[in-house]
């Protein structure tokens, strides 16, 4: 075989093992697939409403969960779960986030607007001394948590930001 032909033949090859590899996902050519990180997070709970604790839906709504988009793209929320320690769960419906800007979930009765969704509850749902609110997708894969109280850190005052 000539020289000028083992040149053709190992060129012909790397084109093609070159063209191969190319063709191939990252996550294929690495083995395993990434998830993409979210841009949805819980940033501030509001878990003791300010003044009296009476069960009224005034108080009640002055309890909330924001969730902010922190990406650029809207996000559907439909199916997505905000739940807390004891499993007292909300279920997003039809609700976008666009790109940078936030949700409160409230825990009372209340028409749900653009910024503001409503659990429909009439007792309190976030504990004052302790508790954790988790976010999660309509794949039930945890998103985001919060928590406070003993044994989370000790934040206190009823209202914690990220």
């Amino acid at each position: 075989m000539s020289s000028r032909t083992t040149r053709r033949i190992a060129a012909a090859l790397l084109t093609t093992a070159a063209l191969g590899a190319a063709a191939l996902p990252a996550a294929a050519d690495s083995g395993r697939q990434q998830a993409r990180p979210s841009h949805v997070k819980i940033t501030a709970v509001q878990y003791d409403s300010p003044g009296r604790d009476d069960r009224s839906n005034r108080s009640l709504n002055k309890e909330w969960v924001e969730i902010t988009n922190e990406g650029r793209r809207g996000v559907n929320l439909e199916g997505w779960t905000l739940a807390d320690e004891d499993g007292h769960t909300y279920t997003f419906s039809h609700y976008r986030l666009r790109g940078h800007e936030s949700v409160r979930v409230h825990t009372g009765e209340g028409r749900d607007s653009r910024g503001h969704v409503f659990q429909d509850r009439r007792a309190y749902v976030w504990d004052n001394r302790s508790d954790t609110a988790t976010l999660r997708n309509d794949n039930n894969r945890r998103v985001d948590t919060e928590s406070w109280g003993r044994g989370h850190g000790g934040h206190g005052g009823g209202h914690h930001r990220r």
